[in-house]
């Protein structure tokens, strides 16, 4: 076990500001948890200098986002959603606890969870329009087309030719990511592919929301906008590895082939996942019981509190 009597958290500049003002809640949260355990918190700029110096110095360290590595480390991530939050021994999202975990849809009553994906549907999703399918497959995509990467089954660009192979005889929107810079090489791929695929074309605007309430399914290597799906009831077939993987058709256990022969009856239990999800597996820095839940979870990944 760790041991250690004081804990540092590392935080960019805006986000370290807001949490010695008190301005975020699971900050909060964490802060009364530890110090109830007389530990310490003390809030570090996050640098380069200061995350080497974490190593040797005595007690406990927590990142934002960034990879714990060291074994006195962990990790912290907002798990999609304010206010759900995760800690974690990996910044790798498919590498977390709950990507491991077992979900059993019969563990989990249905009207609390029906209740709790329509409070959170309403709550993050302003606007929110009714479910409906407008005959389309929507594919976020996100960056590096034409590379595959570890988590990946293949290239973001071989991943559109799998979809137009196997996948639904429907048009295909894409969308780009506003958060990428994409090269010449990307686009021209993309050129390319919308000539020889008529059915298949590139939205560089738009809202995810919008493609989420009229498509039939979400198609992508891991983009958060599937898990968003969810709360549409929305399909999804994954490409890449990520925590929200349990109800989605992955390309990487069956196959593209495979994934998409099953994808017409493929009728997951949507709300019972999200409250599996969000409430169960998470913590919701919301709840009266989270300061237990941080506690609890900081046991489970190693520390003595």
């Amino acid at each position: 076990m760790i041991t250690g009597r004081k804990l540092r958290i590392y935080l960019d500049k805006g986000m370290r500001a807001a949490a010695e003002e008190g301005r975020n809640n699971f900050l909060n949260r964490l802060k009364n948890a530890v110090e109830s355990r007389d530990v310490k918190v003390e809030y570090c700029l996050n640098s380069d200098a200061n995350i080497l110096k974490s190593r040797d110095r005595h007690g406990f360290t927590l990142f934002h986002m960034d990879d714990p590595y060291h074994e006195k480390s962990l990790t912290m991530r907002r798990v999609y959603y304010y206010p759900f939050w995760q800690i974690e021994t990996s910044a790798k999202r498919w590498e977390w606890a709950v990507s491991h975990a077992n979900f059993d849809p019969s563990e989990i009553d249905a009207h609390t969870a029906k209740s709790f994906a329509i409070q959170w549907r309403k709550r993050l999703f302003e606007g929110w329009k009714a479910i409906k399918n407008q005959g389309y497959v929507y594919m976020p995509l996100q960056g590096r087309l034409l590379e595959q990467r570890s988590f990946q089954s293949c290239s973001p660009v071989d991943m559109i030719r799998e979809t137009i192979k196997h996948g639904p005889r429907k048009p295909i929107v894409a969308t780009l990511h506003p958060g990428e810079k994409y090269n010449a090489y990307e686009y021209e791929a993309l050129a390319e592919l919308m000539e020889e695929y008529p059915e298949f074309t590139v939205q560089s605007d738009g809202n995810p929301e919008s493609y989420l309430a009229e498509c039939d399914c979400v198609v992508t290597q891991n983009s958060s906008v599937a898990f968003s799906g969810y709360f549409w009831h929305k399909p999804a077939v994954l490409f890449g590895k990520i925590d929200f993987h349990h109800i989605a058709l992955n390309v990487g256990d069956l196959g593209a082939k495979d994934a998409f022969a099953r994808l017409p009856n493929h009728v997951p239990d949507y709300d019972k996942y999200l409250y599996w999800f969000l409430q169960l597996q998470s913590i919701n820095a919301g709840r009266p019981e989270t300061e237990e839940k941080i506690i609890e979870t900081l046991r489970t990944r190693g520390w003595d509190l």
